[in-house]
């Protein structure tokens, strides 16, 4: 009877460099992965950001948008601190992708391609706070 054998798992190349780098004394450089699966593509947190900023970009050089403005911080609750001004509790801030101006309406704009309670809930904040619809791409 033959002795039942297991399939040894391949080592990636990543794994074989991994391990002579530990040999070494070093530690790799790791790549945190996006929880959703975005890819960053250049300074925008995803390729679908990124696509969308250069439309965008076209849409303001032909005449359509003004003013376009990426990565606006809207303060929804704002830092809390006690007497001595040590902080007690961090503001919550919103950050939209997109920020522009059509017709002479600001227009505020997130490319999702997932809603996080967290995002749902700061929507529903800027709404209410700031009477600002975001808008969904």
């Amino acid at each position: 009877m033959r002795p039942f054998r297991t399939r040894a798992k391949k080592k990636s190349a990543l794994s074989a460099n991994n391990q002579l780098l530990a040999l070494m004394g070093m530690q790799a450089e790791v790549k945190p992965k996006n929880k959703y699966g975005a890819k960053k593509s250049g300074k925008h947190a995803s390729k679908h950001e990124a696509k969308r900023s250069k439309e965008l970009q076209l849409l303001q050089r032909i005449g359509d948008i003004q003013n376009l403005r990426e990565q606006v911080d809207y303060i929804l609750i704002p830092a809390q601190r006690d007497d001595d001004g040590k902080l007690l509790e961090r503001q919550i801030k919103y950050i939209a992708d997109f920020v522009y101006e059509k017709n002479g309406k600001e227009i505020v704009e997130d490319t999702k391609g997932f809603r996080t309670p967290d995002y749902v809930l700061k929507r529903k904040m800027m709404l209410f706070f700031h009477g600002i619809r975001i808008v969904e791409v």
